[in-house]
């Protein structure tokens, strides 16, 4: 199968967003991808006292205009993430994963939520606008089963290994990755999951400047359970595709069978 991640730089205007990255979509399934990975807040990055008012219900304009693209090109599309009502104050980070049918098969709100303040480089509270989610969230495809995920849950292995236990082969990680910490660590944590759990990683990335001059690092990629970096998108936006194959996958767990070789009662506490 051939997997895409997709890499935008978004802003504050929604349907500028929308427009650009379904033609990004488009010219994706052109080339053959089958399975589409968007970035984080794909419709809308901007400041943070706005994200309220751009929320939406689900369904809703958003993920119905996904789902018209899913049906359109007979694609599995992940859709990144994007704002959904909570109630009059706050939202939820949400990803969703629609099918080559069109429709909604996952629903996944971020659970950890990005509040950092490391001096002079990255001050944030995602919590401020953003309510948690409290499901762990995988879902069974037409070519097997997939793990939701987005952006800083990247750093709680716990949450990855849990999906790898339920069944998942490829993992979702979209973000809009801070420069400062994606140039030391984005890459690394990116393999290190692919690796520990022997699983495909779809990681799409946000890029360039938006609100407040902040920065999202990019460098969107595909991952196998190997660890190695199958492609990779330019600074800039655009797409990557690469083969993503179970069979290999399922030899990779049969040669070095890690999750079998597991001892849960000995770490229970984790």
């Amino acid at each position: 199968m051939k997997a895409c991640v997709v890499q935008v730089n978004s802003r504050d205007d929604k349907e500028d967003n929308l427009q650009k990255v379904g033609r990004l979509i488009e010219q994706a399934a052109a080339d053959g991808a089958e399975l589409i990975s968007l970035p984080e807040y794909v419709n809308f990055l901007g400041e943070d006292s706005e994200k309220r008012s751009q929320a939406e219900s689900i369904p809703g304009p958003t993920s119905e205009f996904f789902m018209e693209k899913a049906k359109k090109l007979g694609i599995y599309l992940h859709c990144g993430s994007i704002l959904e009502v909570a109630d009059d104050t706050t939202s939820y980070n949400t990803s969703l994963l629609i099918s080559d049918a069109g429709e909604i098969i996952a629903t996944y709100r971020k659970m950890h939520l990005f509040d950092v303040d490391i001096a002079g480089r990255v001050v944030t509270k995602e919590s401020d606008t953003i309510k948690p989610g409290q499901q762990v969230v995988t879902a069974d495809t037409s070519f097997g089963t997939v793990g939701l995920s987005i952006c800083y849950d990247l750093r709680f292995p716990e949450l990855y290994r849990s999906m790898a236990l339920r069944g998942a082969k490829l993992l979702f990680v979209p973000a809009a990755f801070t420069l400062y910490t994606g140039i030391h660590h984005w890459e690394v944590l990116l393999r290190a999951r692919a690796i520990e759990n022997q699983c495909y990683v779809l990681a799409a990335g946000q890029f360039g400047s938006y609100a407040l001059g902040r920065t999202s690092f990019g460098s969107s990629m595909i991952v196998d359970p190997w660890g190695t970096v199958l492609a990779r998108v330019p600074e800039r936006e655009g797409y990557a595709i690469a083969e993503v194959d179970f069979d290999w996958l399922d030899g990779i767990r049969r040669k070095i069978p890690c999750l079998a070789h597991r001892q849960p009662a000995l770490y229970s506490d984790v």
